[in-house]
Parts: C-alpha cells; sequence; structure tokens
C-alpha cells in the first residue's frame, strides 16, 4: 500500500477512528525511539569493578588430583 492509498483509507475513517489511527502511529513512533536507544552500547568506565576481583590461591595452577590418572 502506497502513502497515497493509505491516506485516502485514513481519510473516509470517521472522527473517533481516525484519533486511534493517530494514537496508533504514535506508539509506533514511540516504539522505535525506545529501541533505537536499548541499542546502543553502555559507555566503559574504567575502574568500576574495582575491589570486586577475588584473590586466586597460590596452587590455582597446579594440576587437580582428578585428573591425575590422565596425565600420567
Amino acid at each position: 500500500m502506497t502513502d497515497i492509498q493509505l491516506y485516502k483509507e485514513i481519510e473516509t475513517l470517521p472522527k473517533d477512528l481516525k484519533k486511534q489511527v493517530s494514537d496508533f502511529v504514535a506508539s509506533l513512533k514511540e516504539k522505535i525511539k525506545s529501541s533505537s536507544k536499548e541499542e546502543k552500547p553502555k559507555k566503559r568506565k574504567a575502574g568500576i569493578a574495582k575491589g570486586y576481583f577475588i584473590k586466586m590461591s597460590d596452587d590455582f595452577d597446579e594440576p587437580l588430583e582428578d585428573f591425575k590418572e590422565y596425565m600420567e
């Protein structure tokens, strides 16, 4: 449907239905605005995770006992 065809269809509607079409178009535009805001990546801030890291134990890199038979 072209823009002109759509306009002609809307033109034949009663006033209350034209209002509903107008409200629907407004809601579609709002939906587009909100979805475009969500897609923008958030800016990174340096140091935001400071203090959240857990200290690893000294034997972290040592072989696990569970895999001892596979390593021989």
